[in-house]
Protein backbone atom coordinates (compact mmCIF):
# COMPACT_ATOMS: atom_id res chain seq x y z
CA UNK A 1 0.00 0.00 0.00
CA UNK A 2 1.34 3.58 -0.71
CA UNK A 3 0.38 6.54 1.27
CA UNK A 4 0.47 10.05 -0.03
CA UNK A 5 0.67 12.57 2.95
CA UNK A 6 -0.14 16.23 2.84
CA UNK A 7 0.56 19.02 5.49
CA UNK A 8 -0.09 22.40 4.35
CA UNK A 9 -1.79 22.91 0.99
CA UNK A 10 -3.39 27.05 1.44
CA UNK A 11 -6.52 25.56 3.36
CA UNK A 12 -7.58 23.93 0.22
CA UNK A 13 -8.36 19.91 -0.84
CA UNK A 14 -4.32 18.78 -2.21
CA UNK A 15 -4.12 18.67 -5.39
CA UNK A 16 -0.54 17.31 -4.83
CA UNK A 17 -2.27 14.14 -3.60
CA UNK A 18 -5.14 13.92 -6.18
CA UNK A 19 -2.80 14.18 -9.27
CA UNK A 20 -0.31 11.04 -7.94
CA UNK A 21 -2.97 9.12 -6.55
CA UNK A 22 -4.66 8.76 -10.01
CA UNK A 23 -1.34 7.87 -11.64
CA UNK A 24 -0.68 5.28 -9.08
CA UNK A 25 -4.14 3.63 -8.66
CA UNK A 26 -4.07 3.33 -12.89
CA UNK A 27 -0.85 1.73 -12.42
CA UNK A 28 -2.45 -0.66 -9.82
CA UNK A 29 -1.12 0.21 -7.10
CA UNK A 30 -4.02 0.52 -3.44
CA UNK A 31 -3.05 4.24 -2.51
CA UNK A 32 -4.23 5.67 0.81
CA UNK A 33 -4.52 9.79 1.09
CA UNK A 34 -4.38 11.71 4.26
CA UNK A 35 -4.54 15.62 4.72
CA UNK A 36 -2.85 16.22 8.00
CA UNK A 37 -4.39 19.74 7.26
CA UNK A 38 -7.93 18.72 8.19
CA UNK A 39 -6.61 14.78 9.32
CA UNK A 40 -4.46 13.07 12.31
CA UNK A 41 -1.79 10.60 11.24
CA UNK A 42 -3.12 8.89 14.00
CA UNK A 43 -5.56 7.48 11.84
CA UNK A 44 -4.13 6.74 9.27
CA UNK A 45 -2.42 3.31 8.37
CA UNK A 46 1.05 4.01 8.37
CA UNK A 47 2.08 0.65 9.75
CA UNK A 48 0.47 -0.72 6.28
CA UNK A 49 2.56 1.54 3.95
CA UNK A 50 5.50 -0.19 2.35
CA UNK A 51 5.92 3.64 0.53
CA UNK A 52 4.91 6.76 2.43
CA UNK A 53 5.55 10.19 -0.07
CA UNK A 54 5.01 13.60 1.65
CA UNK A 55 3.89 16.63 -0.80
CA UNK A 56 6.07 19.87 -0.03
CA UNK A 57 4.75 22.71 -2.71
CA UNK A 58 5.88 25.29 -0.05
CA UNK A 59 8.31 26.36 3.18
CA UNK A 60 5.36 25.72 5.65
CA UNK A 61 4.44 22.43 4.05
CA UNK A 62 8.09 20.98 4.46
CA UNK A 63 8.34 22.50 7.94
CA UNK A 64 5.37 20.71 9.15
CA UNK A 65 6.72 17.77 7.44
CA UNK A 66 9.69 17.04 9.32
CA UNK A 67 8.31 15.98 12.74
CA UNK A 68 5.42 13.67 10.55
CA UNK A 69 8.99 12.04 8.78
CA UNK A 70 9.81 11.39 12.60
CA UNK A 71 6.74 9.84 13.55
CA UNK A 72 6.24 8.44 10.65
CA UNK A 73 9.62 6.67 11.01
CA UNK A 74 8.55 5.86 14.38
CA UNK A 75 5.71 3.90 13.38
CA UNK A 76 6.86 2.33 10.28
CA UNK A 77 10.97 1.87 9.93
CA UNK A 78 10.63 -0.48 7.27
CA UNK A 79 9.10 1.81 5.21
CA UNK A 80 10.45 3.77 2.37
CA UNK A 81 10.12 7.51 2.53
CA UNK A 82 9.95 10.06 -0.56
CA UNK A 83 9.33 13.90 -0.65
CA UNK A 84 7.93 15.61 -3.63
CA UNK A 85 7.06 18.88 -4.72
CA UNK A 86 8.76 22.19 -5.77
CA UNK A 87 10.20 22.36 -1.93
CA UNK A 88 11.60 18.67 -1.79
CA UNK A 89 14.98 19.16 -4.11
CA UNK A 90 15.52 22.94 -2.19
CA UNK A 91 15.78 20.95 1.51
CA UNK A 92 16.97 17.33 0.16
CA UNK A 93 19.85 17.82 2.75
CA UNK A 94 17.51 18.32 5.61
CA UNK A 95 14.96 15.44 4.04
CA UNK A 96 17.47 12.91 4.38
CA UNK A 97 19.11 13.63 7.46
CA UNK A 98 15.49 12.96 8.85
CA UNK A 99 15.04 9.84 7.03
CA UNK A 100 13.39 10.30 3.34
CA UNK A 101 15.22 8.13 1.03
CA UNK A 102 13.72 9.66 -2.05
CA UNK A 103 13.53 13.40 -3.49
CA UNK A 104 11.29 14.32 -6.36
CA UNK A 105 11.09 17.71 -7.87
CA UNK A 106 7.83 19.49 -9.59
CA UNK A 107 7.01 17.47 -12.19
CA UNK A 108 6.77 14.44 -9.55
CA UNK A 109 4.12 11.74 -10.73
CA UNK A 110 5.52 9.62 -13.22
CA UNK A 111 8.66 9.23 -11.15
CA UNK A 112 6.22 8.39 -8.22
CA UNK A 113 5.35 5.47 -10.36
CA UNK A 114 8.31 4.41 -11.04
CA UNK A 115 9.39 4.42 -7.28
CA UNK A 116 6.96 2.92 -6.55
CA UNK A 117 7.65 -0.23 -8.73
CA UNK A 118 10.89 0.05 -7.09
CA UNK A 119 9.72 -0.25 -3.49
CA UNK A 120 7.56 -3.49 -4.61
CA UNK A 121 10.69 -5.40 -6.33
CA UNK A 122 12.48 -4.38 -3.23
CA UNK A 123 15.06 -2.76 -4.86
CA UNK A 124 15.46 0.75 -2.89
CA UNK A 125 18.14 0.31 -0.26
CA UNK A 126 18.00 3.57 2.24
CA UNK A 127 19.58 6.63 1.09
CA UNK A 128 19.75 6.36 -2.79
CA UNK A 129 18.31 8.49 -5.56
CA UNK A 130 15.63 7.18 -7.57
CA UNK A 131 14.06 7.89 -10.94
CA UNK A 132 14.43 11.62 -10.11
CA UNK A 133 16.16 13.73 -13.07
CA UNK A 134 18.72 16.05 -12.55
CA UNK A 135 18.44 19.68 -11.96
CA UNK A 136 16.95 22.16 -14.78
CA UNK A 137 15.66 19.08 -16.12
CA UNK A 138 11.44 19.14 -16.21
CA UNK A 139 9.72 15.69 -17.76
CA UNK A 140 6.56 16.60 -20.19
CA UNK A 141 4.40 13.97 -18.35
CA UNK A 142 0.83 13.18 -20.23
CA UNK A 143 -1.71 14.25 -17.74
CA UNK A 144 -4.22 12.12 -15.91
CA UNK A 145 -7.46 13.50 -14.28
CA UNK A 146 -6.81 13.55 -10.83
CA UNK A 147 -8.06 11.30 -8.54
CA UNK A 148 -10.16 13.07 -5.38
CA UNK A 149 -11.66 9.92 -4.03
CA UNK A 150 -10.68 9.53 -0.52
CA UNK A 151 -10.12 13.10 0.48
CA UNK A 152 -12.11 15.20 3.16
CA UNK A 153 -14.95 16.53 1.13
CA UNK A 154 -14.86 20.47 -0.46
CA UNK A 155 -16.85 21.58 2.39
CA UNK A 156 -14.50 21.63 5.21
CA UNK A 157 -11.68 23.24 3.09
CA UNK A 158 -11.75 26.96 2.45
CA UNK A 159 -14.19 29.13 1.06
CA UNK A 160 -14.99 31.98 -0.94
CA UNK A 161 -16.43 35.03 1.11
CA UNK A 162 -18.40 36.64 -1.33
CA UNK A 163 -19.36 40.80 -0.13
CA UNK A 164 -22.97 40.07 0.54
CA UNK A 165 -21.95 37.86 3.39
CA UNK A 166 -22.55 35.07 1.37
CA UNK A 167 -19.75 31.76 0.90
CA UNK A 168 -19.41 29.50 -2.22
CA UNK A 169 -17.92 26.02 -1.38
CA UNK A 170 -14.04 26.46 -3.42
CA UNK A 171 -12.29 23.71 -5.21
CA UNK A 172 -8.98 24.25 -6.75
CA UNK A 173 -7.12 22.89 -10.26
CA UNK A 174 -4.08 23.72 -12.31
CA UNK A 175 -4.19 24.82 -16.21
CA UNK A 176 -0.71 24.89 -16.44
CA UNK A 177 2.60 23.62 -13.72
CA UNK A 178 6.01 25.84 -13.55
CA UNK A 179 6.58 29.36 -14.76
CA UNK A 180 8.50 30.95 -18.04
CA UNK A 181 10.16 33.86 -15.19
CA UNK A 182 12.89 33.55 -13.47
CA UNK A 183 12.15 36.16 -9.92
CA UNK A 184 15.34 36.08 -7.89
CA UNK A 185 12.51 35.09 -4.77
CA UNK A 186 10.91 32.41 -5.99
CA UNK A 187 11.25 28.68 -5.09
CA UNK A 188 9.74 27.66 -8.42
CA UNK A 189 12.69 28.87 -10.33
CA UNK A 190 15.40 26.67 -9.28
CA UNK A 191 13.02 23.47 -9.73
CA UNK A 192 11.67 24.40 -13.45
CA UNK A 193 14.28 26.70 -14.57
CA UNK A 194 12.07 29.00 -16.42
CA UNK A 195 10.29 26.28 -18.08
CA UNK A 196 6.18 25.41 -17.65
CA UNK A 197 4.04 22.77 -18.71
CA UNK A 198 0.29 23.20 -20.19
CA UNK A 199 -2.50 20.92 -18.81
CA UNK A 200 -4.79 19.95 -21.62
CA UNK A 201 -7.83 21.81 -21.26
CA UNK A 202 -9.77 18.62 -21.42
CA UNK A 203 -8.01 17.25 -18.45
CA UNK A 204 -9.05 20.40 -16.58
CA UNK A 205 -12.57 20.27 -17.44
CA UNK A 206 -12.51 16.91 -16.59
CA UNK A 207 -10.97 17.95 -12.79
CA UNK A 208 -13.21 20.57 -12.58
CA UNK A 209 -16.55 18.76 -13.57
CA UNK A 210 -15.80 16.46 -10.73
CA UNK A 211 -15.72 19.13 -8.00
CA UNK A 212 -18.74 21.04 -8.90
CA UNK A 213 -20.15 17.01 -9.03
CA UNK A 214 -18.95 17.12 -5.23
CA UNK A 215 -20.19 20.65 -4.65
CA UNK A 216 -18.10 23.11 -5.64
CA UNK A 217 -19.39 26.68 -6.61
CA UNK A 218 -15.93 28.72 -7.25
CA UNK A 219 -12.63 27.27 -8.84
CA UNK A 220 -8.62 28.68 -7.80
CA UNK A 221 -6.53 28.02 -10.32
CA UNK A 222 -3.25 27.33 -8.87
CA UNK A 223 -1.62 28.04 -11.93
CA UNK A 224 1.98 30.34 -10.96
CA UNK A 225 1.01 32.69 -13.51
CA UNK A 226 -2.49 31.78 -15.32
CA UNK A 227 -0.88 34.20 -18.31
CA UNK A 228 2.75 31.98 -18.99
CA UNK A 229 0.09 30.69 -22.14
CA UNK A 230 -2.32 33.41 -22.43
CA UNK A 231 -4.08 31.14 -25.72
CA UNK A 232 -4.32 28.24 -23.51
CA UNK A 233 -5.45 30.07 -20.81
CA UNK A 234 -8.40 31.56 -22.79
CA UNK A 235 -9.32 28.41 -24.38
CA UNK A 236 -9.56 27.12 -20.53
CA UNK A 237 -11.50 29.92 -19.07
CA UNK A 238 -14.04 30.01 -22.36
CA UNK A 239 -14.74 25.98 -21.46
CA UNK A 240 -15.28 26.73 -18.11
CA UNK A 241 -18.01 29.38 -19.13
CA UNK A 242 -19.50 27.42 -21.27
CA UNK A 243 -20.32 24.06 -19.92
CA UNK A 244 -20.64 25.05 -15.74
CA UNK A 245 -22.19 28.95 -16.51
CA UNK A 246 -22.28 30.42 -12.80
CA UNK A 247 -19.32 28.66 -11.65
CA UNK A 248 -17.16 31.60 -10.44
CA UNK A 249 -12.78 31.15 -10.15
CA UNK A 250 -10.01 33.28 -9.39
CA UNK A 251 -6.69 32.88 -11.25
CA UNK A 252 -2.74 33.99 -10.28
CA UNK A 253 -1.25 36.65 -12.99
CA UNK A 254 2.28 38.81 -13.32
CA UNK A 255 1.97 42.83 -13.40
CA UNK A 256 3.54 42.74 -16.46
CA UNK A 257 1.44 40.47 -17.82
CA UNK A 258 -1.45 41.78 -16.93
CA UNK A 259 -0.07 44.88 -18.80
CA UNK A 260 0.84 43.32 -21.86
CA UNK A 261 -2.46 41.24 -21.93
CA UNK A 262 -4.48 44.15 -21.27
CA UNK A 263 -7.36 43.59 -23.68
CA UNK A 264 -8.01 39.65 -22.00
CA UNK A 265 -9.22 41.10 -18.57
CA UNK A 266 -12.39 41.64 -19.61
CA UNK A 267 -12.58 38.32 -20.57
CA UNK A 268 -11.90 37.26 -17.56
CA UNK A 269 -14.63 39.11 -16.10
CA UNK A 270 -16.76 38.10 -18.47
CA UNK A 271 -15.81 34.21 -17.98
CA UNK A 272 -16.99 34.28 -14.41
CA UNK A 273 -13.54 35.91 -12.35
CA UNK A 274 -13.80 37.47 -9.45
CA UNK A 275 -9.95 38.15 -8.46
CA UNK A 276 -6.84 38.11 -9.58
CA UNK A 277 -3.98 37.78 -7.39
CA UNK A 278 -0.57 39.37 -8.42
CA UNK A 279 2.70 39.03 -6.38
CA UNK A 280 3.56 42.87 -6.92
CA UNK A 281 6.40 42.53 -3.58
CA UNK A 282 6.85 46.29 -3.33
CA UNK A 283 6.11 49.12 -5.10
CA UNK A 284 9.93 50.33 -4.87
CA UNK A 285 12.08 50.26 -7.67
CA UNK A 286 15.04 49.40 -6.24
CA UNK A 287 13.99 46.50 -4.49
CA UNK A 288 12.12 45.23 -7.68
CA UNK A 289 14.92 45.22 -9.86
CA UNK A 290 16.97 43.30 -7.20
CA UNK A 291 14.18 40.68 -7.33
CA UNK A 292 13.76 40.47 -11.15
CA UNK A 293 10.46 41.03 -10.76
CA UNK A 294 9.83 42.42 -14.42
CA UNK A 295 7.64 45.49 -13.27
CA UNK A 296 8.20 49.13 -11.95
CA UNK A 297 5.91 50.79 -9.35
CA UNK A 298 4.41 52.54 -12.62
CA UNK A 299 3.18 49.46 -13.84
CA UNK A 300 1.53 48.49 -10.57
CA UNK A 301 -0.47 51.55 -10.81
CA UNK A 302 -1.27 51.08 -14.29
CA UNK A 303 -2.63 47.57 -13.67
CA UNK A 304 -4.88 49.05 -10.84
CA UNK A 305 -6.45 51.21 -13.53
CA UNK A 306 -6.79 48.46 -15.85
CA UNK A 307 -8.18 45.79 -13.23
CA UNK A 308 -10.49 48.79 -11.87
CA UNK A 309 -11.50 49.36 -15.52
CA UNK A 310 -12.71 46.30 -16.27
CA UNK A 311 -14.22 45.72 -12.60
CA UNK A 312 -12.30 43.17 -11.39
CA UNK A 313 -10.76 43.15 -8.46
CA UNK A 314 -6.94 42.75 -8.05
CA UNK A 315 -5.54 41.12 -4.77
CA UNK A 316 -1.90 41.86 -4.65
CA UNK A 317 0.71 40.14 -2.42
CA UNK A 318 3.61 41.08 -1.33
CA UNK A 319 6.58 40.70 0.69
CA UNK A 320 7.13 43.67 2.62
CA UNK A 321 10.30 42.77 4.95
CA UNK A 322 13.63 42.41 3.03
CA UNK A 323 16.99 43.43 3.57
CA UNK A 324 16.52 46.79 1.80
CA UNK A 325 12.52 47.66 3.57
CA UNK A 326 13.34 51.28 5.45
CA UNK A 327 11.09 52.56 8.24
CA UNK A 328 10.44 54.92 5.35
CA UNK A 329 9.90 52.51 2.65
CA UNK A 330 7.40 50.72 4.10
CA UNK A 331 5.31 53.51 5.69
CA UNK A 332 5.33 54.49 1.73
CA UNK A 333 4.32 50.63 0.63
CA UNK A 334 1.03 51.42 3.00
CA UNK A 335 0.54 55.21 1.22
CA UNK A 336 0.46 53.59 -1.82
CA UNK A 337 -2.07 50.81 -0.93
CA UNK A 338 -4.60 53.47 0.57
CA UNK A 339 -4.13 55.80 -2.11
CA UNK A 340 -4.78 52.99 -4.70
CA UNK A 341 -7.97 51.99 -2.97
CA UNK A 342 -6.42 48.58 -2.36
CA UNK A 343 -6.90 48.24 1.80
CA UNK A 344 -9.67 45.79 1.21
CA UNK A 345 -7.68 43.88 -1.31
CA UNK A 346 -4.95 43.32 0.60
CA UNK A 347 -4.78 40.38 3.60
CA UNK A 348 -3.22 41.98 6.62
CA UNK A 349 -1.03 38.88 6.43
CA UNK A 350 0.38 40.36 3.60
CA UNK A 351 1.56 43.44 5.48
CA UNK A 352 4.22 41.14 7.71
CA UNK A 353 5.51 38.96 5.32
CA UNK A 354 9.40 38.72 5.36
CA UNK A 355 11.77 37.76 2.65
CA UNK A 356 12.57 33.78 3.28
CA UNK A 357 15.71 32.92 1.71
CA UNK A 358 15.68 28.90 0.90
CA UNK A 359 18.36 26.48 0.44
CA UNK A 360 19.26 27.53 -3.50
CA UNK A 361 17.34 30.87 -3.48
CA UNK A 362 19.11 32.82 -6.28
CA UNK A 363 19.30 35.95 -3.99
CA UNK A 364 21.88 34.81 -1.79
CA UNK A 365 23.73 35.60 -5.27
CA UNK A 366 23.37 39.28 -4.44
CA UNK A 367 26.13 40.37 -2.35
CA UNK A 368 24.21 42.58 0.45
CA UNK A 369 21.97 39.06 0.76
CA UNK A 370 24.90 36.81 1.37
CA UNK A 371 27.01 38.91 3.52
CA UNK A 372 23.46 39.12 5.75
CA UNK A 373 22.87 35.59 5.68
CA UNK A 374 23.53 33.23 8.05
CA UNK A 375 23.98 29.26 7.46
CA UNK A 376 20.95 27.32 6.74
CA UNK A 377 19.26 26.36 9.51
CA UNK A 378 18.02 22.69 9.90
CA UNK A 379 14.84 23.47 11.98
CA UNK A 380 13.62 26.43 10.03
CA UNK A 381 14.79 25.64 6.53
CA UNK A 382 15.95 29.23 5.77
CA UNK A 383 18.98 30.90 5.93
CA UNK A 384 18.27 33.48 8.70
CA UNK A 385 19.01 37.04 8.21
CA UNK A 386 18.76 40.18 9.99
CA UNK A 387 18.59 43.85 9.12
CA UNK A 388 21.21 46.24 9.30
CA UNK A 389 18.72 48.25 10.61
CA UNK A 390 17.44 47.19 13.93
CA UNK A 391 13.93 49.23 13.77
CA UNK A 392 12.93 47.07 11.09
CA UNK A 393 13.08 43.38 12.43
CA UNK A 394 11.36 45.46 15.05
CA UNK A 395 8.50 46.51 13.21
CA UNK A 396 8.12 43.30 11.31
CA UNK A 397 8.13 41.86 14.81
CA UNK A 398 5.00 44.00 15.63
CA UNK A 399 3.01 44.18 12.72
CA UNK A 400 3.22 40.12 12.98
CA UNK A 401 2.09 39.77 16.33
CA UNK A 402 -0.39 42.16 15.39
CA UNK A 403 -2.07 40.72 12.35
CA UNK A 404 -1.92 37.60 14.65
CA UNK A 405 -4.09 38.41 17.43
CA UNK A 406 -6.88 40.23 14.54
CA UNK A 407 -6.78 36.97 12.81
CA UNK A 408 -11.01 37.52 11.84
CA UNK A 409 -10.81 41.66 12.30
CA UNK A 410 -11.72 44.15 9.97
CA UNK A 411 -9.17 44.74 7.10
CA UNK A 412 -9.55 47.94 7.40
CA UNK A 413 -8.83 48.54 10.90
CA UNK A 414 -6.10 46.24 11.03
CA UNK A 415 -4.64 48.20 8.08
CA UNK A 416 -4.89 51.39 10.18
CA UNK A 417 -3.06 50.06 13.31
CA UNK A 418 -0.13 48.68 10.74
CA UNK A 419 -0.02 51.98 9.81
CA UNK A 420 0.54 53.95 13.27
CA UNK A 421 3.21 51.64 13.84
CA UNK A 422 4.75 52.31 10.88
CA UNK A 423 4.44 55.76 11.16
CA UNK A 424 5.88 56.01 14.48
CA UNK A 425 8.72 53.87 12.97
CA UNK A 426 9.24 56.22 10.92
CA UNK A 427 9.61 59.38 12.96
CA UNK A 428 6.04 60.49 11.85
CA UNK A 429 4.08 60.45 14.76
CA UNK A 430 1.34 57.31 15.27
CA UNK A 431 -0.42 58.95 12.05
CA UNK A 432 -3.29 58.17 10.97
CA UNK A 433 -3.32 56.44 7.43
CA UNK A 434 -3.80 58.45 3.99
CA UNK A 435 -7.66 57.86 3.90
CA UNK A 436 -9.26 55.40 1.17
CA UNK A 437 -12.03 57.36 -1.07
CA UNK A 438 -14.91 54.66 -1.52
CA UNK A 439 -13.69 51.53 -3.29
CA UNK A 440 -15.67 50.96 -6.53
CA UNK A 441 -15.52 47.33 -7.00
CA UNK A 442 -16.62 44.79 -4.57
CA UNK A 443 -13.83 42.27 -3.03
CA UNK A 444 -14.76 38.71 -2.83
CA UNK A 445 -11.52 36.87 -0.85
CA UNK A 446 -10.70 33.02 0.22
CA UNK A 447 -11.12 32.48 3.78
CA UNK A 448 -7.53 30.93 3.68
CA UNK A 449 -5.43 33.94 4.13
CA UNK A 450 -2.47 33.60 1.23
CA UNK A 451 0.91 32.11 2.81
CA UNK A 452 3.88 30.35 1.99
Amino acid sequence: MILLLSTYELGRQPFGLASPAAWLREAGFEVRTGDLSRERLAGLPVEDAALVALFLPMHTATRLALPVIDRVRARNPRAVLAAYGVYAPLSAAQLRAHGVHAIVGGEFEADLVELARRVTRGEVPAAVDTAVEGPGQVPRLAFRVPDRSGLPPLSRYASLQMPDGSRRIAGYTEASRGCRHRCRHCPIVPVYNGRFRIVPVEVVMADVAAQVEAGAQHVTFGDPDFFNGPRHAMRVVESLAARFPGLTYDVTIKVEHLLRHRALVPVLRETGCVFVTSAVESVDDAVLGLLRKGHTRADVAAVVGIMRAAGLPLAPTFVAFTPWTTPAGYLDLLTFIAAHDLVESVAPIQLAIRLLLPAGSALLEVPEVAALAGPLDAASLVHPWRHADVRVDALQGRIQALVGRNLHAPRADVFAQVYELAADAAGRGRTRPVPPRPARVTVPYLTEPWYC
